[in-house]
């Protein structure tokens, strides 16, 4: 008797469990590509790179990252985009000079938002 009544409610704790932890990884999935706008980076492109990363189970991002050189170093930028179905993936061209607007994450530089600079 008892254990017609435990099992039931230890299956429904797990299946609550499990579906409030993916709540919150779609959530954190979802803003993945939000990066502060504190600091500007101006370089031409030297090297430009993608890569799927896996995020959580089925949800995965796209990680674009590019070596800039700026005036008096180089600089490897990232930018993640959350793939899902009407993500727009961004084009960088070798030899382009750009702004990106983001923030510093240790040694390296997280954005989301860029332009061609005009020369």
């Amino acid at each position: 008797m008892v254990t017609a009544i435990v099992i039931p409610i230890i299956c429904l704790y797990f299946f609550w469990v499990t579906r409030k932890d993916r709540k919150e990884q779609n959530r954190k999935w979802l803003k993945a590509g939000d990066v502060r706008q504190e600091s500007v980076v101006t370089g031409e492109i030297i090297e430009s790179t993608e890569e799927k990363q896996r995020f959580y189970y089925d949800r995965y991002v796209l990680v674009q990252s590019i070596k800039l050189q700026s005036s008096n170093r180089v600089i490897l930028a990232y930018k993640t985009t959350p793939l899902t179905s009407d993500a727009k993936k961004d084009t960088f061209t070798v030899g382009e000079t750009v702004r990106l607007y983001g923030s510093w994450e240790k040694s390296h530089f997280l954005f989301t938002y860029w332009e061609i600079e005009k020369r």
